[in-house]
């Protein structure tokens, strides 16, 4: 027994010394950094140890816009997103000819490069000297003036992201839940017909539960992808995101290293920290939740 427990470990072993080297020690690092006051990247020296890292950022009003945005996204992106790619995926199950092709068409936005999407997006929605965008001409349509979703009013610019967003991840959350569906016993649904049950009672009973597991999934890897989101916001209002009101949470961060204001690796480990810890709260939700609404067969 002790020598199968050894085989174990030592299998485990690459994974764990993968982990550990840049997982758990960049972020006990991470941690250490966003208590030294003063820290000079240069010299390597701080002057003191505190929470004033901790407070600047808590009161940096660029940071409390970047929470702002982060938690709009999480808030519209992540329902809409699984709602639609149910709803689709419903729909492709449903379809017996040509239903690879169409779950091709769906999955082309996941593999198309980011920032060439959010150029795109930028045609559709941008206003220009000589246009006024793909979007303008159709609100055109039904009476209603142009808009300048990309350097307009900050709803605009909030509407395009969470657009932008919820195209991006819903043909991941697509493919995901169609071979979920795919894999309900159809022995349910033909007791469900003997039994005359009608199709939305069949859904909400039989197919929900049954898929429980995967939207679970979608809905964990969901909150934690919105509140990371950071490139989206750049394809879409370039890299000036403070300037434009667009930042995230994740952007305050690369700022903080990279950025004009760059050169406070602990501002940024502060802020680093802040993220890690509303994410790991809301997973903790999520896992709570689970417990009653997800059902494993």
């Amino acid at each position: 027994m002790e020598r199968n427990n050894m085989k174990a470990w030592l299998y485990l072993l690459p994974a764990i010394l993968f982990l550990g080297a840049f997982l758990v020690y960049p972020l006990i690092d991470v941690f250490i950094y966003s208590f030294e006051e003063g820290y000079n990247s240069a010299s390597q020296t701080y002057h003191g140890v505190g929470l004033y890292n901790y407070s600047y950022v808590l009161h940096d009003p660029y940071f409390l816009q970047a929470v702002k945005n982060t938690f709009i996204l999480v808030i519209f992106t992540v329902p809409i997103s699984t709602g639609l790619a149910l709803l689709i995926s419903a729909g492709l199950n449903s379809i017996k000819k040509l239903k690879e092709l169409f779950q091709t068409v769906f999955f082309l936005p996941y593999v198309t490069n980011t920032l060439a999407v959010g150029l795109v997006f930028m045609i559709l929605f941008k206003k220009t000297p000589y246009s006024d965008g793909l979007m303008n001409l159709i609100l055109g349509l039904f009476g209603m003036g142009p808009v300048d979703f990309i350097d307009g009013p900050y709803w605009a610019k909030m509407f395009v992201l969470c657009f932008y967003t919820v195209w991006v991840v819903m043909p991941f959350k697509i493919l995901i839940l169609t071979s979920a569906l795919a894999s309900v016993k159809q022995d349910y649904y033909n007791a469900a017909k003997i039994d005359g049950t009608s199709r939305l009672r069949t859904f909400t009973r039989i197919t929900l539960p049954m898929i429980s597991p995967s939207l679970f999934y979608l809905i964990i890897t969901g909150f934690i992808g919105a509140f990371k989101a950071y490139s989206d916001a750049v394809a879409l209002f370039g890299t000036n995101l403070n300037a434009a009101e667009m930042n995230t949470i994740v952007g305050y961060v690369y700022d903080m290293l990279y950025g004009n204001s760059g050169g406070y690796p602990s501002y940024a480990s502060a802020a680093a920290i802040i993220l890690f810890s509303i994410v790991l709260t809301i997973t903790c939700i999520n896992l709570l939740i689970s417990r009653k609404h997800v059902h494993y067969s």
